[in-house]
């Protein structure tokens, strides 16, 4: 059975936890960690979803924060559905058993 994994980056709400409100307010404690930024990608890091993030970012995040890595990130995994698939029963050929009369086109002159 095949798995659907996502997660759920929750920088945004961490930093609302503690009055942050800015993504301009963790570029200076980000700073302090040896981590330096420019103010569009703490952005992108606060508002987006980040596909790749370094083990050192969220070091340091934890440590900032004071939480651990599952506070930072949820995961969750569930069963993918499985799709169900047309059975040949059930179709009609339509070029065989329905086909369109020819229409008559008729004149009115009168």
């Amino acid at each position: 059975m095949k798995r659907e994994i996502d997660y759920r980056w929750r920088l945004a709400e961490l930093m609302a936890a503690r009055g942050m409100h800015n993504s301009t307010d963790l570029s200076p404690l980000l700073k302090e960690r040896g981590i330096e930024l420019s103010a569009s990608q703490v952005y992108r890091l606060v508002t987006q979803r980040p596909e790749r993030v370094s083990l050192m970012m969220i070091a340091a995040l934890c440590d900032i924060f004071s939480c651990g890595p599952e506070d930072l990130v949820t995961v969750t995994a569930t069963d993918a559905k499985v799709r169900k698939v047309a059975s040949d029963a059930n179709v009609v050929d339509l070029n065989k058993t329905i086909r369109p009369k020819r229409a008559r086109v008729i004149r009115d002159d009168g």
